[in-house]
């Protein structure tokens, strides 16, 4: 049977993956960089913006108010890499140690919020969510990865990160 949180899991699995490529990179290593970090963004961006979109919300819905206390820090982390890590790493161009410690953050920072979430906040959802809802969302999100709402909002999400980077650095790469 399908299951979001799987489905979630295995993103988290992606992305640890990619961060462990790019974090091993030289600063010689600018496309390879680039490219990876393309692919970072790839996986992360709708996935955290359907959780802020569909899967939070439905979480809060049935959350306790402690379970509510980890449902507002996963917005946080989600706000803190939007407006604050990502941009920060576009500055940064992609053959220099800033480009190296701003992936190593966000790396930590998604390792940090991806291993809550496994042991904390989706152990809750099990017990808040049927089998039969968790296929539904799996299913939901996959119909809206292939979306063109996903698309618009991938898209408007790397506008902001490209704007809020041009800001800090008029003369980075991108």
């Amino acid at each position: 049977m399908r299951d979001i949180l799987k489905t979630l899991e295995n993103e988290h699995g992606q992305l640890r993956t990619l961060f462990a490529a790019i974090n091993a990179t030289t600063d010689r290593a600018e496309k390879k960089r680039a490219d990876l970090l393309e692919k970072i963004e790839a996986v992360l961006v709708p996935h955290a913006k359907w959780e802020e979109l569909v899967f939070y919300p439905a979480y809060a819905e049935r959350a306790s108010h402690d379970q509510l206390l980890l449902h507002a820090e996963a917005i946080q982390e989600h706000r803190a890499v939007e407006l604050t890590v990502l941009p920060d790493l576009h500055a940064s161009a992609k053959n220099t140690r800033q480009f190296a410690g701003s992936v190593k953050v966000l790396s930590e920072f998604i390792t940090h919020h991806a291993d809550e979430e496994e042991d904390e906040m989706f152990k809750a959802a099990r017990t808040l969510f049927s089998p039969e809802e968790l296929a539904d969302l799996d299913e939901q999100y996959e119909e809206w990865k292939a979306s063109p709402a996903a698309s618009a909002v991938t898209f408007h999400a790397k506008a902001k990160t490209a704007i809020k980077s041009a800001l800090r650095n008029p003369t980075a790469p991108g």
